[in-house]
């Protein structure tokens, strides 16, 4: 029931946006600063250990922001629900991406999924995580139709086949919960998945073309 991401750090099934502090981001220019002064000071000198315990410092503030952010959103999520479902990341990998690393780093969500799985067996809660492979962007929590893959940039789609217009973000929780066990739609209480005849016509149009190809 919690999708987490970049821009908005966690979005919940019922509509819930809980943006991130982003302490760095906020910061940056300040790092760049520290940063160079650091690099003009000779290694082993004591300006250069000063400026060292400067940037160490500036870390640990960064540090003691975002933990207290993690720790006052889990504790919330974990007394408002019973069941707690998050899907699965593989965060070692996208941190190699050198355009998001930084921004993920910032956000802290190995953290998040860790102080949620902690203290829902504290509390006696149920935490779950689904497979990341399951494309819960692209579904449409309405009638379960699968459209194509979505580019980042597109924050809210219309399915194909019901019309339905989905915020991106919101759209994927609730089918995190779904995949959950926790049935929040028609194909999730396994209703019949209806195909439109726009969406019939494009498919039949897509298989005369490939019919031509071959």
């Amino acid at each position: 029931m919690t999708l987490v991401g970049i821009k908005t750090f966690a979005t919940l099934s019922d509509g819930t946006k809980i943006d991130a502090p982003k302490p760095l981001k906020k910061r940056i220019k300040k790092y760049r600063k520290l940063s160079k002064l650091l690099s003009k000071k000779t290694i082993g000198s004591k300006r250069y250990e000063k400026a060292r315990l400067r940037i160490a410092k500036f870390h640990a503030k960064l540090k003691d922001i975002r933990t207290d952010f993690l720790h006052k959103l889990s504790t919330q999520i974990i007394r408002e629900n019973q069941t707690i479902i998050l899907e699965d990341l593989n965060v070692s990998g996208m941190v190699k991406n050198r355009k998001l690393s930084r921004a993920i780093s910032d956000l802290g969500w190995r953290q998040f999924r860790t102080l949620l799985e902690g203290k829902a067996e504290k509390y006696s809660r149920e935490f779950r995580v689904i497979d990341r492979w399951l494309a819960t962007s692209q579904i449409c929590s309405n009638c379960g139709f699968k459209g194509g893959k979505l580019d980042l940039s597109i924050r809210e789609w219309e399915c194909l086949n019901c019309g339905r217009r989905h915020d991106r973000d919101h759209n994927a929780a609730i089918n995190v919960l779904v995949a959950g066990g926790q049935s929040e739609t028609l194909n999730g209480r396994g209703g019949k998945q209806k195909t439109t005849a726009k969406v019939a016509a494009a498919c039949e149009a897509s298989t005369r073309r490939g019919a031509t190809a071959r």
